[in-house]
């Protein structure tokens, strides 16, 4: 089958389904903005709920692809449009490229936790984010405070831009608990006797073997689980961080002070995808995240016939699904190829 497919986006959704169509015979060009494919899942120590390396499911993800497609790395894209039944995309350098199909692959991007002024991010030295966290697991250095010293108690903030009608996102970002819960885990694995706290709204372990990972943490590692809605932190003169909260379960306020607050910060919608987005007429949610044609039994094609979404480009989206959901859109690619 002598034909195209256009794959904006090199993270796991792209290179799956890049996998997938190149199996089928279909020509794939893969951009990619950064200067390695692979997205988020370049960042990530330890998976959950099993806690094996990233690289080992990113390294497959690259064999799967290797001499399938043509990958462009840092490919900016400047215009996107459609004539006469071919996509024709422009990129910053000047190339134009010609596809029969476009797939949006572009993922997601990690809640700017500025926007949370109230818990001190970019303001106090010990507030970090789950994703800086993540990246000291991956660096094998010891974690530290910003004052060299190894952390006896350890705060994590559950649905940091998630669930919050305040910041406009009000919907679930899924994984940010089981990462805290990773996370936590170890924490306690590098330091036995430091003190690992948990503040959530409610804890939603909705996939496999994630409940399991719960229940390991506080049976085996002892953290601790606080319903609890923080209001405000504080920076003391030691540099540690108070925190302010209210109790949920008894009513009752909370003050304590830890060494390090981590803030679990949820997915939202990249500008750079509603912006190409828009040029092709592709739908978008309430929640800023792309609309299929229909969520039931249309979740991969789009109101524009060849556009064609997968992964969290429609929302927040743990890596099985993701894989699942890539290969499946690569058969709605060439079903559509196929007939058209």
């Amino acid at each position: 089958m002598k034909k195209t497919v256009l794959v904006i986006g090199g993270g796991i959704a792209g290179m799956t389904a890049a996998a997938r169509l190149a199996d089928l015979g279909i020509s794939t060009v893969i951009l990619e903005k950064e200067g390695e494919a692979g997205g988020h899942l370049r960042q990530w120590d330890r998976l959950f709920p099993t806690r094996r390396p990233g690289r080992d499911v990113l390294d497959y993800l690259s064999q799967d692809l290797n001499g399938k497609a043509d990958i462009r790395l840092g490919a900016m894209i400047e215009e996107i449009r459609k004539e006469t039944g071919e996509f024709i995309l422009t990129l910053q350098s000047g190339e134009t490229l010609r596809g029969d199909a476009i797939l949006f692959a572009t993922g997601f991007e990690l809640f700017d936790a500025r926007k949370k002024e109230e818990y001190g991010y970019g303001i106090y030295d010990n507030v970090i984010t789950s994703a800086e966290l993540e990246a000291v697991f991956q660096s094998g250095r010891p974690l530290m405070t910003d004052q060299g010293f190894p952390p006896k108690r350890v705060g994590f903030v559950h649905c940091v831009g998630s669930r919050d009608e305040k910041v406009g996102n009000l919907y679930c970002s899924k994984v940010c608990c089981v990462t805290g819960v990773k996370q936590a885990i170890e924490i306690r694995e590098m330091y036995p006797d430091a003190e690992v706290f948990g503040f959530y709204m409610d804890l939603r372990m909705f996939d496999r073997f994630f409940e399991e990972l719960y229940f390991e943490a506080q049976q085996k590692w002892d953290i601790k689980f606080l319903r609890g809605r923080m209001s405000e932190c504080a920076e003391n003169q030691d540099h540690t961080i108070l925190l302010k909260l209210e109790d949920t379960l008894t009513s009752r306020p909370l003050k304590m002070t830890v060494d390090l607050l981590v803030l679990l910060v949820g997915f939202v919608s990249s500008a750079e995808t509603l912006r190409l987005a828009t040029m092709l007429g592709v739908g978008i949610g309430e929640d800023r995240f792309l609309v299929p044609e229909d969520m039931h039994i249309r979740a991969h094609t789009t109101k524009v016939p060849g556009v064609f979404l997968a992964g969290a480009v429609k929302g927040p989206s743990c890596i099985p699904n993701v894989i699942a959901d890539a290969a499946a859109a690569a058969m709605r690619i060439h079903q559509y190829l196929v007939h058209s």
